[in-house]
């Protein structure tokens, strides 16, 4: 039996070398800086990134290929009779996902491609893809695997707080008035993404109070069962590293991961974002055993 071709999009997160280490392909996104386009890990890196947006004080378009260069690029990474297992970004923060259920009709007699909306995004789509692959090598069949990653999208959560609301106001993704207001009285947000639509929880007054609300969310929430926990950072390499060391001294935490927000998401919240993701920790019976 072939291996399932595992698919996911440029929002993901993916830590050290799991994109090599999971065989994960990345349908890559682009940005557009006014008359300038630019694909995502390709032609634009993070450092380029900031510095462009500190330069014209623009907020770059993101968008995801066509529903006919999806199809293409399936061909491209397929032959007829593969499975592709293709992993996106929540549908009510982007149309990404709608693309490509649009190219898996169009491919119907082609490739086996099954989409999934994994109602999350950043590194949520990293502990996906590695669950996929831990159980698929159990011997689980695709239909198996969809259903553990059903069950996962419902118990996982995203959490962050935003440094400097400027990037999310010139985005268009917070209110003008919000924004200005909290920016004037100093409050740092907390954003929480529940049923894939972002909102935000709580506003306190420091960066520090900020990362304390993130460890009692962390703590709180991972109470009751095991968690893996991935800690996400905009240009923040040492506030990660210290929440890091926070983080491993709680009781369910079985693992914490550290990487960088992708430029797409990375657009919208700005530099000094740092956020928590937990998602439900594989057990090892779970993939130590065929369960067709």
């Amino acid at each position: 039996m072939k291996e399932i071709i595992l698919v996911t999009d440029g929002s993901a997160d993916l830590p050290g070398n799991w994109k090599e280490k999971y065989r994960i392909l990345l349908l890559p996104l682009w940005l557009r800086f006014t008359e300038t386009s630019y694909r995502q890990d390709v032609d634009i890196t993070p450092k380029l990134f900031y510095e462009l947006v500190n330069k014209t004080r623009e907020i770059p378009k993101t968008a995801f290929p066509s529903p006919d260069q999806m199809a293409a690029f399936y061909h491209s990474i397929a032959e007829k009779g593969d499975q592709i297992l293709s992993l996106h970004v929540a549908s009510k923060l982007s149309g990404t996902f709608t693309a490509v259920q649009q190219a898996a009709r169009q491919l119907i007699n082609e490739l086996d491609l099954y989409p999934i909306d994994s109602g999350a995004g950043s590194a949520a789509l990293a502990f996906m893809c590695r669950d996929v692959r831990l159980l698929e090598q159990a011997g689980y069949s695709i239909q198996k695997i969809k259903q553990h990653l059903d069950q996962a999208s419902k118990n996982l959560k995203i959490v962050f707080t935003v440094d400097n609301l400027e990037y999310a106001r010139l985005s268009g993704r917070v209110n003008l008035l919000q924004s200005t207001l909290s920016s004037l009285l100093k409050l740092k947000p907390v954003i929480e993404l529940k049923e894939g639509l972002l909102e935000v929880i709580e506003k306190v007054r420091t960066r520090q109070k900020a990362f304390n609300w993130l460890l009692e969310y962390a703590r709180e929430h991972t109470a009751r069962a095991d968690f893996s926990v991935a800690v996400v950072h905009a240009n923040d390499l040492p506030a990660a590293e210290h929440m890091k060391e926070l983080l491993e001294k709680l009781e369910n935490v079985k693992e914490v991961v550290i990487t960088e927000l992708a430029i797409p998401v990375a657009a919208h919240l700005g530099p000094g974002t740092v956020g928590l993701v937990l998602y439900p920790a594989l057990s090892s019976s779970l993939y130590q055993g065929n369960n067709e």
